[in-house]
């Protein structure tokens, strides 16, 4: 499906770029463009991958001129770029709101008038249901693409939505084994938090999976287990053969006790595929009398959360953290 074609990939220097280029690089795909604002993070890609495939666009999805400017000859988007650190939402939403929400609007415009086939948004599932700014700034682009959707038949735009990715950029499994190394006490914020697991290579899944069923609007989601954070915690110090004391810090601003990925009303609508649910997007039209004449007669049901999911124990974590190359090297 990418042979000799051109796939985009904003915010292409995180965890989920440089994943896609490991997965795909080797492949038959005729170009890799990386698009993002960091111009050392694009050079030390550069460097490493030392591929002709791979070409680096410097720009900001903030910018739709920097964002046509990489349009030219795209097949396909894979939109990751986003502000995704929680305390940084939170003081500074407005930017939250120009990257996440308007930022996707540029891409999808500028992607719909360069005629890019099927575009990719990837959200969280801190959109679900959400209590802090980073998880409002994704729920109103889900908004975003399931809208734009609707207004062309050229561009398939479509999304996923993932949990907490192990050992991404800024996740916390680093942050364990950084303090065990400093021979620091494994901080922990309420022990009794859930979170989803999931590796790099499922979000690669899911976005794959997406690409290749996905109709207008739709949102993908990928089943997954979970843990508590203390399991987590230990299950890495175990690993580590660590000694380290567990400190209880509390709850951080933002932050919930357990993360959903299927609200109550989207699990009401939501197809089971398997290993994945897709949400379909509402097709009712401008008629807004529908809104208030018609309802929905299905029965409510009970959210997707990283409470009523799988829930791993520590052995379970343990073999999936040793999946893990970052986990494998540090140990090493």
């Amino acid at each position: 499906m990418f042979t000799n074609k051109t796939l985009l990939i904003t915010g292409g220097t995180g965890s989920f770029g440089n994943a896609v280029l490991d997965k795909l690089i080797n492949t038959d795909i005729g170009e890799i463009r990386i698009f993002s604002r960091d111009e050392k993070k694009q050079d030390d890609m550069r460097r490493f991958y030392n591929n002709d495939k791979i070409k680096f666009y410097i720009g900001d999805v903030r910018s739709i001129d920097s964002v046509r400017n990489a349009m030219y000859g795209v097949d396909y988007i894979f939109h990751a770029a986003a502000l995704k650190q929680v305390p940084s939402c939170e003081f500074f939403p407005m930017e939250a709101v120009r990257t996440n929400i308007e930022g996707t609007d540029n891409v999808l415009n500028a992607g719909i008038e360069a005629g890019v086939r099927k575009i990719i948004c990837l959200s969280t599932d801190k959109a679900a249901y959400p209590i802090n700014a980073m998880g409002m700034s994704k729920a109103l682009m889900e908004r975003v693409f399931i809208a734009k959707s609707r207004t062309t038949q050229k561009t398939l735009i479509c999304g996923t939505r993932y949990g907490n990715v192990m050992c991404s950029r800024g996740s916390v499994i680093p942050l364990f084994i950084e303090q065990i190394k400093n021979n620091q006490p494994v901080t922990v914020t309420n022990p009794a938090m859930t979170r989803f697991i999931m590796s790099l290579e499922n979000a690669i899944d899911l976005v794959l999976f997406a690409f290749m069923n996905g109709t207008a609007g739709d949102i993908f989601v990928q089943k997954s287990p979970a843990c508590t954070i203390k399991d987590l915690a230990q299950s890495v110090k175990e690993l580590f053969n660590a000694k380290n004391e567990t400190k209880i810090i509390g709850t951080r601003h933002g932050e919930k006790a357990y993360e959903t990925l299927l609200t109550k009303e989207e699990a009401m609508n939501a197809v089971d595929m398997g290993d994945f649910f897709r949400v379909p997007a509402d097709t009712r039209d401008l008629n807004y009398g529908k809104y208030f004449a018609e309802g929905n007669s299905k029965n409510m049901v009970e959210e997707y959360n990283s409470n009523n999911t799988t829930r791993l124990n520590i052995n379970d974590i343990k073999s999936k953290l040793l999946e893990l190359e970052y986990i494998k090297n540090e140990l090493n």
